[in-house]
């Protein structure tokens, strides 16, 4: 039996919102959940487009599940909104390794749904990254480049840039204008997941996971085929010096 327009039509509107925010309020919500077919027309229009929804709260919220899909932000997206004019694509890998080590602090496992806290501050996010690459540091050359090719993540270039990042100049830096300053990059990293509806500030420097994000986490985060390989390497080597299992919160 061939869907009513009406039906086609109030898919689209729901479609539609989510495809220009990222998100549904929630009245369009309870029109996804109420009509089955509206619903799996939405679900249709998005398979479409390599996205998924996911319900968090009381909004709906499309999600882009591969790097093929047109709501996918790439590197240069990234660097042309949020980074200095002079960025490249080592910059954009530091911004992620800084995500995934907050995404650490607030989870102490692979296998927990739900973060063990409910707010960091800029300062101890910025040191836990200290402590990454501290540990980072402490594999050889060798080890770090066998990591590359697996993970596609240029271990060297990293740690490189992150050491170039001299807090001691921060003072003189910001009163030039430039960004350079460990903390000041944190902050930047910080903007750009403000700006994504991915963290929320709440005042003296604070902030919290917003619901999106933990959505995110449980549903991708934890996945061997996502993220859990890059969180094994950056935590195991800490782990394999006291003899106990890797995870992803406080070291």
């Amino acid at each position: 039996m061939a869907v009513e327009n009406a039906v086609i039509m109030k898919a689209f509107r729901i479609y539609a919102q989510l495809a220009k925010d990222g998100q549904a309020a929630k009245e369009l919500l309870q029109e996804y959940l109420a009509d089955d077919e509206a619903r799996g027309l939405v679900e249709q229009f998005a398979r479409e487009v390599d996205c998924v929804t996911v319900i968090a709260g009381e909004q709906l919220f499309m999600f882009p599940e591969t790097r093929l899909s047109p709501f996918h932000i790439n590197n240069e997206t990234i660097k042309r909104n949020y980074l200095r004019t002079q960025a490249v694509n080592s910059d954009v890998y530091l911004m992620y390794v800084c995500i995934i080590v907050l995404m650490g602090a607030f989870y102490d496992s692979y296998q927990t749904m739900e973060p063990t806290r409910s707010f960091i501050h800029l300062s101890e996010w910025t040191e836990l990254v200290n402590e990454r690459m501290a540990l980072l540091k402490q594999h050889s050359a060798e080890e770090l480049k066998a990591m590359e090719k697996e993970f596609s993540y240029n271990w060297t270039s990293l740690i490189q840039k992150w050491d170039a990042l001299d807090d001691i100049k921060e003072s003189a830096q910001r009163q030039s204008g430039n960004t350079i300053s460990r903390v000041s990059f944190i902050d930047t990293v910080r903007r750009f997941l403000l700006a994504q509806e991915l963290v929320e500030d709440i005042g003296n420097q604070e902030m919290a996971l917003t619901e999106k994000t933990k959505i995110i986490v449980q549903r991708y985060f934890m996945e061997l085929e996502y993220n859990r390989g890059i969180l094994e390497f950056l935590y195991q080597f800490e782990h394999d010096k006291k003899g106990v299992e890797p995870h992803a919160g406080h070291l």
